[in-house]
């Protein structure tokens, strides 16, 4: 494929693909093995819990390997060598749960390597994706790619979610390695099948110059810093998914606490604000593949609808607490969701589309910046939101009190995202109209 042809729709499903596999491993750490530790093991919930926010920490070094990929100008091999690494991280997280049942140091040591494989694996892939998906997409279709994108990731999630609790039943330590290391051969495959081909050759003008090839990384990441663009799509970034993260994992718990209900009744809580935010994705997608051919503010509109909603959702579901249970509680965290939904994929069409404006040859440390600023976002915000809520009703005594105290403050934190989303298109200006008119960047 001529690396100057854009991708069409059924490039743009392999790219999901790749996503959907990241998804998958992902989800075996976060999620189930997060899981057999707190109960099959009876571990402190603290443990698992540190551990999710280290993988997330640990990819604070996804501008490095955005730098990594620059310099060869090369996307496919920094992709399959980060679903690698995942898959290792994956594997070795697997392998620990039996080695934790005889020796708790050397299981949690196994466990503390696994989950630093996971945060570099799905940092290097991921970042080094979305740069690959900048640079073979066409403009007018990029909220539709990021759209499929990152529903397929979600897809890949659920079905690996829903395959493993059937094949985990009985659980066993040796059957969780047996479908881990599974998942992970089957995930790998699917990459570099997917990959085959989709970059294409690499031309004379998107090669790196020479001097940029021997640009050292600090020096790399100061000059992408410098850009007042990149530096406000940062701070976008790292505000929005602080609230966003922060008000997904005290959802279940403000249920469970203020609503009265039970675990079961949380977890399809948690669904019905996962599906809003599918809704809200597709919606969004749609309607900013259709309309940015007529108007340039669609993406801008989009972003802030999805931040301003986000924000006055939160505000009714806090004065919710206080008429509880009379309140229909999962319609709200639905709509919650789609406006979750149209704030995400339109943030993610708009790194896609601000990451070839500054210096040239720059795009995976750019892209790098702002994935380590979602992933310190993730690891902040569920300390943040826990500890808030904690002392609010320490301080307030009421737990309807307390989480409407969090809840607002999450409120205020995508009222801010959406203001500085304001700066963000402001500075992109005629970088953004000059891309849409000249079609995909060279790559």
């Amino acid at each position: 494929m001529s690396s100057g042809a854009p991708l069409g729709w059924l490039g743009i499903v392999r790219l999901g693909l790749i996503q959907a596999s990241l998804g998958a491993i992902v989800v075996l750490a976060t999620s189930t093995v997060n899981r057999v530790m707190a109960v099959e093991l009876a571990l402190p919930a603290l443990v698992p819990g540190v551990l999710v926010a280290w993988h997330y920490a640990v990819q604070i070094l996804r501008p490095r390997m955005g730098y990594g990929s620059d310099q060869g100008g090369r996307r496919a091999p920094w992709i399959m060598g980060g679903q690698v690494i995942l898959a290792t991280g994956g594997i070795s997280a697997a392998l620990a749960i039996p080695l934790i049942e005889t020796s708790l140091p050397l299981g949690l040591a196994v466990s503390f390597i696994g989950f630093t494989l996971v945060g570099i694996g799905a940092g290097t892939s991921g970042t080094t994706l979305l740069v690959l998906m900048a640079k073979r997409v066409a403009p007018a279709l990029r909220p539709a790619a990021a759209t499929i994108v990152w529903v397929m990731m979600i897809a890949g999630m659920a079905v690996t979610a829903g395959t493993v609790s059937k094949l985990l039943a009985p659980f066993s330590a040796e059957r969780l390695i047996e479908v881990t290391v599974g998942v992970a051969v089957f995930a790998l495959v699917l990459t570099g099948g997917a990959l085959w081909g989709v970059e294409g050759p690499l031309s004379h003008e998107s090669a790196p110059p020479p001097e940029k090839r021997q640009q050292p990384f600090m020096q790399a990441l100061a000059e992408v810093w410098s850009e007042p663009q990149a530096r406000s799509l940062t701070l976008f970034i790292f505000v929005s998914m602080l609230a966003y993260n922060a008000q997904e994992l005290i959802l279940e718990p403000f249920a469970g606490h203020v609503y009265g209900r039970t675990v079961g009744e949380t977890a399809r809580i948690t669904g019905m604000q996962h599906g809003g935010a599918l809704l809200g994705m597709i919606l969004a997608g749609t309607l900013c593949t259709i309309l940015s051919r007529r108007w340039a503010g669609t993406m801008r509109a989009s972003t802030m609808i999805g931040c301003v909603g986000s924000g006055l959702i939160l505000l009714v579901l806090a004065g919710s607490g206080f008429v509880a249970p009379d309140w229909p509680l999962d319609l709200t965290v639905f709509i919650l969701g789609i406006a979750n939904g149209a704030f995400a994929v339109s943030a993610i069409s708009s790194m896609m589309t601000m990451v070839g404006h500054g210096t040239k040859s720059r795009e995976g440390t750019r892209m790098g910046i702002w994935g380590a600023a979602q992933a310190v976002a993730f690891a902040v915000g569920g300390l943040v939101a826990t500890a808030s809520s904690d002392l609010a009703r320490w301080l307030l005594g009421s737990p309807a009190a307390a989480y409407a105290a969090v809840f607002a403050m999450e409120a205020l934190l995508f009222v801010v995202a959406a203001w500085l989303a304001v700066s963000v298109f402001q500075s992109s200006g005629s970088g953004s109209r000059q891309s849409e008119a000249e079609g995909p960047v060279g790559g």
